[in-house]
């Protein structure tokens, strides 16, 4: 028999009704599962002023969209994150294994919708020690929290990205995914911690995608990931720092801050992310932790495991996150309508030497896919073109450059600083100087690729960043 709970939320519903002038929506479910559950919510200050629903489908998700207004009517906006599916089944008796899908979807519609309010309304007090802790679901960011939980005095606060939904995606491979969110929600409430889930999937479309689709249309190799943190991601999270009376943001991410306010490399050459973070401006910087940073992979699974949390041994992405299992051909198709489109494979002097399927599938210094034979010395790529859709190729000799022009050049310090660059994420640095934009190489340096990302450095430290042209 249902609870009495469940009955009443059920034949009295709270809160159900339009949604209130300013208030931020949160949605979940949907045509596959059948269930639908809006949750719309009012911020002034630190606390909710109005939290109403709308729900269609079976009657539990009426009846746990219901418990959740219950649950949050008048509470803090901290207070309110906290609040997970066991809440919302809590309050409605205890809910059936069949039934606990309503509470997910209430709970996912509540963590959306306080997520846009707190970001775009909340203004609480700036509280010493406070850190938002960003959490992608992974064993990395889970340990960041954990570490950061152990040693303040105030709670961290914990927040989540979702950045893409895509239905050929592997889910569990993605860092941003919708399911990724869940894990990291649920993770934060077994933490103890109040989680916000923050929609930037518009944001994440026009700032990285959009880029990355037109950069392999122009014949180039963009990085992503420097951009979605330079440009979307860190200062969005900060933003929402600053509102949740938060003075840091702590990450997952392999890196160290040096007492001279630089971004610098971190202890483990094997899992420096500084590369990544390269695009991150001084004042963000300044306000960034990195639990991890002194710490290798190894290590941060045996905290893990210590602390008994469920992603101690959950395997690294290894893909682009919007990218999740979807070979890039099939996501540039589908995203930007580049598809095939035949031409020829050319040596220096213009000499045919094969044929491909699209000059913007290829990027300089690769080798597989190439598919010519017949010839002394293996070939890489030289050059793309897409217009005239051909493909250069030479002998990895012909590849080698003693100076790499940049565009887009960022400079944290002086151009005299820089002593060394690194033209790939895990590649070695370089050493070089910088004469205006172009950077001077000591030892020859081996198909940049235009497009990638080179980082300045000053030892171990980034003092600019700039795009290979």
């Amino acid at each position: 028999m249902p609870d009495e709970r469940f009955e009443d939320h059920l034949r009295h519903p709270r809160g159900l009704g339009a949604v209130a002038a300013g208030a931020h929506c949160g949605v979940a479910g949907g045509a596959i599962c059948g269930d639908l559950v809006r949750i719309a919510v009012s911020v002034q200050g630190d606390r909710l002023t109005e939290v109403t629903f709308a729900a269609s489908g079976c009657g539990a998700a009426s009846a746990a969209a219901s418990a959740v207004v219950e649950l949050t009517q008048g509470q803090t906006v901290i207070d309110a994150a906290r609040i997970g599916t066991h809440d919302v089944a809590a309050e409605l008796g205890g809910l059936s294994a069949g039934k606990l899908h309503a509470a997910e979807l209430a709970a996912d519609a509540l963590a959306r919708a306080l997520g846009g309010a707190a970001a775009a309304n909340a203004e609480l007090v700036e509280t010493p020690g406070r850190v938002l802790v960003a959490m992608s679901g992974g064993v990395d960011s889970a340990v960041a929290a954990q570490l950061i939980a152990e040693e303040s005095a105030e709670p961290p606060i914990a927040v989540t990205l979702e950045l893409w939904r895509d239905d050929e995606n592997d889910a569990e491979g993605s860092c941003c995914s919708a399911s990724a969110v869940q894990r990291a929600r649920s993770l934060a409430h077994d933490l103890g911690l109040a989680h916000f889930t923050l929609d930037l999937r518009e944001a994440f479309r026009a700032g990285v995608v959009e880029p990355w689709i037109a950069g392999h249309a122009a014949g180039t190799t963009p990085n992503p990931c420097v951009r979605c943190n330079g440009a979307v991601r860190l200062d969005k999270m900060l933003d929402l720092a600053t509102r949740l009376g938060a003075v840091e943001l702590a990450t997952g991410h392999y890196a160290r801050v040096g007492e001279d306010g630089l971004l610098r490399a971190a202890v483990d050459p094997a899992k420096d992310q500084s590369y990544m973070l390269a695009a991150l401006s001084p004042s963000s910087v300044a306000r960034m932790r990195f639990p991890l940073g002194e710490m290798t992979k190894p290590q941060v699974r045996e905290v893990a495991a210590a602390a008994g949390l469920a992603v101690a041994q959950t395997p690294d992405s290894q893909d682009l996150c919007f990218l999740a299992g979807t070979a890039s051909a099939a996501f540039l198709l589908k995203h930007g309508g580049i598809g095939e489109r035949p031409g020829l494979i050319i040596n220096s002097a213009g000499e045919q030497l094969g044929s491909h399927l699209g000059a913007h599938s290829f990027t300089v210094g690769q080798r597989r896919g190439l598919e010519i034979g017949g010839v002394d010395e293996p070939l890489y790529v030289m050059a793309t073109d897409t217009e005239a859709n051909t493909v250069t190729v030479g002998t990895r000799s012909e590849l080698h450059r003693d100076e790499v022009e940049l565009t887009d050049l960022t400079l944290y310090r002086a151009p005299e600083t820089v002593d060394q660059a690194r033209l790939r994420s895990h590649a070695p640095a370089l050493e070089c100087s910088l004469s205006g934009a172009v950077l001077k190489l000591k030892k020859s340096a081996w198909a940049p690729a235009p497009g990638q990302t080179a980082v300045l450095l000053s030892g171990d430290r980034v003092v600019g960043c700039a795009t290979i042209a």
